[in-house]
């Protein structure tokens, strides 16, 4: 089966539209969605309903902070993630704001762990930033490839059965096997904000069968999905920074 992994849409219609499209025309039977949906941009009703929608139908779907803060306001974020979660939080019904505050944290599939952030501590929303983050999040499971996002830049890590640890970021359309005798960690970058330099969203399709993972970037309307956050009043560098991937 083929799986696609979407992470950190934030409210961005433009990318997911985009990448939802581009997976189905890969032939990808089923989605899994690791949190952050809203958050920072100017759609999140859309993209919540959207991930519903996706989730009525089979889909999986884990919860991250900003879906958290909805209903439980954050003190780590900054100024601008403040103002744009306190306008995200007048846009959602009863029904949305119920959806995402009932997500799980993580959930496990055969031998796959889902996580919006990293798996030793899901709640405590911890950055995989290097390969003692990564370690971290695969001791803290038996399942033999995890994935996660957050972080907003894409990356790969795996770890043998002496604990040496591997890194790498690969090229995009690239399939990698997962190779049996390690265990992996697939941090995604973001659908709707991407932060590694690259405007272009961001997911991965992972093969069941063939073990292997291909990252995958698509690029979309960048400026009107800037344009929609300049319209409803959020912070500029919020729409600015969509088109410098950062």
């Amino acid at each position: 089966m083929k799986l696609a992994i979407l992470a950190d849409i934030h409210g961005n219609r433009q990318a997911f539209s985009a990448c939802l499209a581009a997976a189905r025309a890969r032939g990808v039977e089923r989605m899994v969605l690791l949190g952050d949906f809203v958050g920072y941009g100017a759609d999140p009703e859309w993209v919540v309903d959207t991930v519903m929608e996706l989730v009525e139908g089979g889909a999986l779907a884990v919860q991250g902070n900003h879906d958290h803060a909805v209903g439980t306001p954050a003190e780590s974020m900054n100024d601008d993630a403040q103002a744009a979660m306190q306008w995200t939080r007048g846009r959602l019904d009863v029904a949305q704001r119920r959806f995402l505050a009932g997500l799980p944290l993580t959930l496990a599939d055969d031998d796959r762990l889902y996580v919006h952030a990293e798996a030793s501590a899901p709640s405590r929303w911890r950055y995989v930033r290097d390969s003692a983050d990564a370690a971290r999040s695969i001791e803290a499971t038996p399942a033999l490839v995890g994935f996660c996002g957050h972080i907003h830049q894409p990356a790969l890590y795996s770890m043998s059965a002496a604990a040496k640890m591997t890194r790498f970021v690969p090229a995009a359309d690239l399939a990698v096997p997962l190779l049996p005798g390690r265990h992996w960690l697939a941090v995604l970058g973001s659908v709707g904000q991407p932060r590694d330099g690259n405007p272009a969203a961001a997911f991965a399709i992972y093969d069941t069968e063939q073990r292997s993972i291909s990252y995958c970037r698509v690029p979309y309307d960048v400026e009107a999905a800037a344009e929609r956050i300049r319209a409803n009043g959020l912070p500029p560098w919020l729409a600015d920074r969509l088109a410098m991937g950062r």
